[in-house]
Formats: structure tokens, C-alpha cells, sequence
């Protein structure tokens, strides 16, 4: 036997000379794989000065010492990158989105329900801060709630003492106060405001709302949880 049957680490033959290079090499795959992150799954291309023992997992038209690896593990490792081929069921902590994804049918998805045929269930939190002014502020990103989302509740937490207002609601154009009202203005104050599962129809924005005053400082951070689903992709 030269490798193990499922992640294809090699074995140490009988009587091989330099059994510690077989061996080594198995232990900086063992090292990659066991409870496997990986930096980054959108970049097609090496960084220019990856951390040693640092995964990626290469994007579509992977190029340079990359090349042909697209959807595969790279690991760099004493000045080169070592190639991984993903097995069924791996899963990887992705850090730059701060998400899991599981390798099946030839391809990384997030989510905890997969199907053969491209569906998925995806439970999801997105978080940005507003600096608050005038009578109200909503989130840069308009899909912030995206379009076919089931909502639970939106997050809020006062990052930075507010003024002007005596106290603000979260929610959204034409419900102001559906994540929350007459919340606190004091640095660090909180609010979960949970609500029964609501679907959304459209990208829609969060919006802080003040009350009793507009706002003339301060700032909030919002995190919505929510759950997507997709169509079957075949």
C-alpha cells in the first residue's frame, strides 16, 4: 500500500530508505486536514506571501502553481504548495467569510441540508454599523435583509453613545419598530429583537429610526440572522 484509501496520505513502505520524508509528508497533510480552515475560496491565483501551513482552496481558473487545481486544497508548505484532493463530506472553515462548507459532488457548498441536485438550506448572520444622523439611517447594503430571505431577528448594539435622540427603533420603511423600540442610547447598550419567522420578498434595508430628537451622533451595529434556500441547480 503507497497511500491511505480515503485521504490518500503515503505509507511508509517496508525497508524504504528516508522513511522520515514519507512520513513528514503525511503529517503536513494530517496537520492541513484535521479540522481543515482555509483562508480563502475566491482567489484564483497564489498570494504573494502566504503563512507557512496556510490552505486555500483554489477558485475557477486557478492559474501559476495553481493551475488545474480549481476547487481543490492548496497548502502551502516548506516554500511550495502541496495539492489536496478533497474527499466526499470534507468540510472547511472558510475565514474570510466566516461560514463551513462541505465538499459533495464536486463541489464546496455552504449550508446544512444539501441535495444531489444544487439544493441547499443556508442559515446566515450579516452585520454592518451606522453612524446615526438626522431622523433616521438604514444600511449601505441594500440587499442587507436579501430578497427570498426567512428572517428571525435583527441585532442591535450601541457602539458609540448617541445624542440627540432619547432613544431609537430598528426596523425597516414602513415598520420602524419591527426589530425593536425605545432602545437604549448608552455605550453598549443591546437588543435581540427577535420576531416569528417572516419572509421577505424583496432586498430590503435596515433602518434606525430616532426617537424623541433626531440623531447628531453615535453609532449602531446591526446583525440580521436569517435563513436562504435555493432551486434545484439541475
Amino acid at each position: 500500500m503507497t497511500d491511505t484509501a480515503r485521504l490518500a496520505l503515503p505509507a511508509i513502505e517496508a525497508a524504504q530508505a528516508q522513511k522520515h520524508v514519507t512520513h513528514n509528508e503525511a503529517l503536513v497533510l494530517l496537520d492541513a486536514l484535521t479540522q481543515l480552515a482555509v483562508e480563502s475560496r475566491t482567489l484564483s491565483a497564489p498570494p504573494g506571501s502566504p503563512a507557512e501551513g496556510a490552505c486555500y482552496i483554489p477558485a475557477a481558473g486557478a492559474s501559476a502553481a495553481w493551475s488545474g487545481w480549481d476547487g481543490k486544497i492548496a497548502v502551502f508548505s516548506g516554500g511550495g504548495w502541496l495539492r489536496i484532493e478533497p474527499v466526499s463530506g470534507i468540510k472547511a472553515w472558510v475565514k474570510a467569510e466566516r461560514l463551513t462548507v462541505t465538499y459533495e459532488d464536486g463541489v464546496w457548498r455552504d449550508g446544512v441540508a444539501l441535495t444531489a441536485h444544487g439544493g441547499r438550506v443556508t442559515l446566515r448572520a450579516k452585520e454592518e454599523e451606522l453612524t446615526l444622523s438626522g431622523a433616521f439611517v438604514e444600511t449601505t447594503d441594500a440587499a442587507f435583509i436579501p430578497d427570498r430571505a426567512i428572517v428571525f431577528g435583527v441585532g442591535a448594539r450601541t457602539t458609540l453613545a448617541i445624542t440627540g435622540a432619547t432613544s431609537y427603533g430598528v426596523g425597516i420603511a414602513g415598520d420602524t419598530t419591527k426589530f425593536g423600540s425605545l432602545l437604549g442610547i448608552a455605550l453598549g447598550s443591546v437588543n435581540v429583537g427577535a420576531i416569528g419567522p417572516a419572509g421577505f420578498y424583496a432586498d430590503t434595508k435596515v433602518r434606525v429610526t430616532a426617537n424623541g430628537g433626531n440623531f447628531t451622533a453615535g453609532k449602531v451595529r446591526l446583525v440580521v440572522y436569517f435563513m436562504e434556500m435555493s432551486a434545484p441547480s439541475a
